[in-house]
């Protein structure tokens, strides 16, 4: 048992109060140093710092705004969309939670992307800092879990129909497809029971997977430390410090960071209220109109399309057809042909390479055969939902990809900055397109995007090396403001 702390019979009642509960429980003062007041941090965290902040704050108004839906909202197909008119329309400052709770789903999205690319543009997942990269990207496939489940809960036309088409997807999956999504429907079309599991796994299962994975991130952050702008580590044996043993180019996260972040979630505040006032549905990408009009099994929307944070996905899994399986098989051939030349391995594994690329070109057709799905029954929308899996998966490798003998986008080629710049605009058309009716012009683009996308990553082991690299410094640049 640890001895009690004496204090001053003259302090302020505040420090009295302070003082008589870390006599009763030291853990949490131990931990809000270790975490908030005696942890540093460097010293030039810029603009990009801020979204991992906003990305805790609109968690908290999620599961805030969530719990007071839940208090009146009813998880039965039959009074499921009226439920949530009634919250609009009915309870007091029931529209007010709604468009909170629908904007920020959208808002998360946009602060987890915003922040996964601060990771990618300053190395944030290099060594070593790759659990804390994984965790998340665990985060990241979490949270599209939880928003696809949570869009279903409305009820509506899109919510309905949405659902419907996500769903199907899985029945491609050779050999238990049909049985794996008659499961996740809980029945043999979308109905009451898909209502139920999803509200179910929406309200409980997943937001405590994801609180776990948010504090799994958080304290293998603080363990290895944060990353910077220039990529330079401030905590390493070799980093400066000062008499006390702290680091010369770090500062104490509070009060220094938690001042610097209520500027940033002023900033986000005044515009998350602005679009809540004046355009909860932002034209229709966060709150799609369709699902104002009560589901209806027997009517399907002209155009269904997911929610827009999903739709890079989608416009990749539209991009697969036979041609552009065709194409990926070529390409692959291509690529192994490299490898077996360029790249010293045993020659067991050279033979193995070069029949997975024999087999690839004949289950597409390459040498006239009628091609896999006739061979052995694999639905052609498998390879799309492998492709769009793939997309949220190959994030996880990123660690072990980029081989940039440098971290920071700063210190690397100019020409790197410009690869970064296009894979941006190129997952922002992929976005777009994805909302829009398929076309033939939209499919193509998508097929460019998609190989893009795959390539960006794909190839990162090779080009990330190419360029002349700009010397690293041995301390962090920063000028006050």
């Amino acid at each position: 048992m640890a001895e009690f702390k004496e204090i001053s019979p003259n302090a302020s009642y505040t420090e009295q109060l302070t003082n008589w509960f870390e006599n009763r429980f030291p853990t949490a003062f131990f931990e809000y140093k270790k975490h908030m007041s005696e942890y540093y941090a460097p010293k030039n965290f810029n603009f990009w710092y801020f979204f991992g902040s906003l990305a805790m704050l609109v968690l908290v108004i999620q599961i805030v705004t969530g719990i007071f839906l839940v208090m009146h909202y009813k998880p039965d197909a039959a009074k499921a969309f009226e439920s949530v008119e009634y919250i609009m329309r009915d309870v007091p400052w029931g529209w007010l939670v709604r468009y909170m709770h629908s904007t920020g789903a959208s808002a998360f999205f946009i602060v987890v992307y915003l922040h996964m690319y601060r990771g990618l543009i300053y190395g944030s997942f290099r060594k070593p800092r790759e659990l804390v990269w994984i965790f998340g990207c665990a985060i990241f496939l979490v949270l599209m879990a939880e928003a696809f489940m949570g869009y279903l809960l409305p009820w509506g036309q899109m919510s309905y129909w949405g659902a419907q088409v996500i769903i199907n997807l899985f029945s491609a999956i050779p050999f238990i497809g049909p049985e794996l999504s008659t499961w996740i429907r809980g029945d043999f079309v979308v109905g009451d029971a898909t209502l139920n599991r999803f509200f179910s796994f929406h309200v409980i299962a997943v937001p405590l997977v994801l609180l776990g994975l948010v504090v799994a991130h958080l304290l293998a952050l603080h363990d290895v430390g944060s990353n910077n702008p220039d990529g330079v580590e401030i905590k390493g044996p070799k980093a400066p410090k000062d008499a006390a043993g702290h680091p010369v180019d770090g500062i104490p996260f509070h009060p220094f960071y938690t001042v610097h972040d209520i500027f940033g979630v002023a900033v986000f505040l005044m515009v998350f209220s602005a679009i809540i006032f004046f355009a909860p549905e932002l034209g229709g990408y966060f709150l799609e109109y369709n699902n104002f009009i009560p589901a209806d099994p027997l009517k399907t929307p002209p155009h269904i399309a997911p929610v827009w944070y999903f739709t890079p996905y989608y416009s990749m899994l539209r991009a697969i057809t036979t041609q552009m399986m065709q194409a990926l098989s070529l390409i692959l051939v291509v690529a192994v042909g490299w490898t077996i030349v360029k790249v010293r391995m045993p020659s067991f594994i050279k033979g193995v390479l070069a029949a997975i690329a024999f087999a690839f070109l004949w289950m597409f057709g390459a040498f006239g055969f009628t091609g896999i799905e006739a061979l052995q029954g694999i639905d052609a929308k498998f390879w799309g939902v492998l492709v769009m899996g793939g997309a949220v998966i190959i994030l996880f490798f990123l660690p072990w990809l980029d081989h940039s003998p440098v971290k920071s986008i700063r210190y690397r080629p100019d020409w790197h900055k410009w690869v970064y710049a296009v894979f941006v605009v190129n997952f922002i058309v992929l976005a777009y397109l994805g909302t829009q009716p398929p076309s033939p012009v939209g499919e193509r683009i998508s097929q460019i995007g998609t190989l893009f996308y795959f390539g960006f990553f794909l190839l990162m082991p090779w080009w990330s090396r190419l360029g002349q690299f700009k010397p690293e410094p041995d301390r962090i640049t920063f000028a006050a403001h």
